[in-house]
Order: structure tokens, then C-alpha cells, then sequence
């Protein structure tokens, strides 16, 4: 039987897919955002600051229809709030995207036990709560054909050794990366994918003080000669969510002109 193939603008549409976009009022999780938002999903957006959210919903909504809720993430039963308040209308979810995290920057010798529990609650505990409280509305979503996609932002600091004392951020998103696997075997067949995407230097809010000062460097340091770009991360974020992305799950794409690599 022939396939009928889609069309170059079908290949990364996202009308009708709903997503949800964690840590979304800023840096990466905002340029997912606004892709998902251009691309035609309708996108939740989530982070701890009211305010922050506030603003965030307004300055995207530009681009689509986009809603944003405040939730402390780091927190089991915050997740399970969000999601049911993202799956209260239609008790499906399309897309989810696991972007908020923390880093801590902190000499070996003086690194406290807040500074483990802090980054691992947030970049690794919270992805494994929000899909497990999200997997009935996962499996709703997708299809043999469309499959529903869970999308972790891991980091090139998990590929090669980062030169900043960020012990708990690179651990932690090692271990999303592993997650990512290991859910993506298991949840294959319930017609859900799971794939990283692990950025290299990006502005945000928790690269500034070091872009600021070694942003030059860091640039020359890439193959490509730059730091990443919005459309950098939204074109992944798209692929990863649209039917051109639909057979892939397990994977760990590095977004990062080329410097994890081929450190």
C-alpha cells in the first residue's frame, strides 16, 4: 500500500496540537515557545514567577494562543496541579516540553547539599513527575502514525566536561539524557516519543555572567564561530514536535554549533 507523503508545509505544521512548555517565560523555553506558537500549536507555558508569566503571555500571544501558569515545579504535587490544569478542557497533551532547570556554580570544596538538591529536583525529578502525571493525557494524543512527543532539554555540560564547578547541573542533565532513553523504550510502543535536546551557549538568564564574560571565547571555540540563535532552538523544537520528527525517539541532539562534538 502507498504511503501518501506530506507536503514540505505538512511536514512541520503543529495546527491543533496542543503542547506544554515548562520554564517558558524566558532564554530557550521562550524561543520553544514562540517556534511551537508559529508553527500553529496552541502552548502552555509554566515557570514559578506570576509576574514573569504574566508578562510572558503577553508578549507571546502575538503569535498564537498561548497560556501561562504559574507553578512551582520542583515540587511533586506542582506537577500534578499543572497537569491537570493544562488537561482539564480536553484531557489530551500533544507535546511536552521538559525546559525548566536550575545550575549552581560553586567550588568543589565549598559545594552544599542544597546546591545537589536544588538542581536535581528541578532538572531531573520534575521531567520523570510531569510525564508520569501527563502520560494519560500522552497516550490520549498520540498514534501509530502521530505519535504524542515529550521533548527534555538536557546540555552539551553532559556530553563533554564543562569547565565551570557545576557538579549537580552536569550530573543532572546526564541523567535526563539516560531518562530520555530509558522512556523512550518504554513508552514507544504506547505511541509516545521522548528525545533530548542538549543546548550548547544560548543567551538566557543563566548563561548571561557567562557570556558576558568568556561569550567571545566560547563563540570562537565553535566550529561554527557563533552562540546559538532563537531560530536555532525553535527549528529543533518544531521537528522534534511535527510529523517530521515523528520517527524518532531515544535520540539526544546537540544544539551547539558543533562544540560538544567535536571537543
Amino acid at each position: 500500500m502507498k504511503i501518501q507523503s506530506a507536503t514540505q508545509s505538512e511536514l512541520f505544521d503543529l495546527t491543533g496540537k496542543r503542547a506544554l512548555v515548562t520554564g517558558g517565560t524566558r532564554g530557550i523555553g521562550m524561543m520553544i515557545a514562540r517556534g511551537l506558537l508559529r508553527a500553529g500549536a496552541r502552548v502552555v507555558i509554566s515557570a514559578r514567577n506570576a509576574d514573569a508569566c504574566a508578562q510572558a503571555q503577553e508578549e507571546l500571544s502575538e503569535y498564537g494562543d498561548v497560556w501561562a501558569i504559574p507553578a512551582d515545579l520542583s515540587r511533586p504535587d506542582e506537577c500534578a496541579r499543572l497537569a491537570d490544569l493544562v488537561t482539564a478542557d480536553s484531557g489530551t497533551l500533544d507535546v511536552l516540553v521538559n525546559n525548566a532547570g536550575a545550575m549552581w556554580d560553586e567550588p568543589l570544596e565549598t559545594f552544599p547539599v542544597a546546591a545537589w538538591d536544588t538542581v536535581v529536583d528541578l532538572n531531573l525529578k520534575s521531567p520523570f513527575w510531569l510525564v508520569q502525571a501527563l502520560l494519560p493525557a500522552l497516550r490520549t494524543a498520540g498514534t501509530a502514525d502521530d505519535p504524542a512527543r515529550v521533548v527534555n532539554i538536557g546540555s552539551i555540560a553532559a556530553i563533554h566536561i564543562p569547565a565551570r564547578p557545576n557538579y549537580s547541573y552536569s550530573s543532572s542533565k546526564a541523567a535526563l539524557h539516560q531518562l530520555t532513553r530509558v522512556l523512550a523504550k518504554e513508552l514507544g510502543p504506547q505511541h509516545i516519543t521522548v528525545n533530548a535536546v542538549a543546548p550548547g551557549p544560548f543567551p538566557s538568564t543563566m548563561m548571561a555572567s557567562t557570556l558576558d564574560e568568556f561569550g567571545d571565547a566560547i563563540a570562537a571555540s565553535a566550529p561554527l564561530r557563533r552562540i546559538g540563535r532563537d531560530d536555532d532552538m525553535a527549528g529543533v523544537a518544531v521537528f522534534l514536535a511535527s510529523r517530521a520528527g515523528a520517527y524518532l525517539t531515544g535520540t539526544v541532539i546537540p544544539v551547539d554549533g558543533g562544540i560538544a562534538t567535536t571537543a
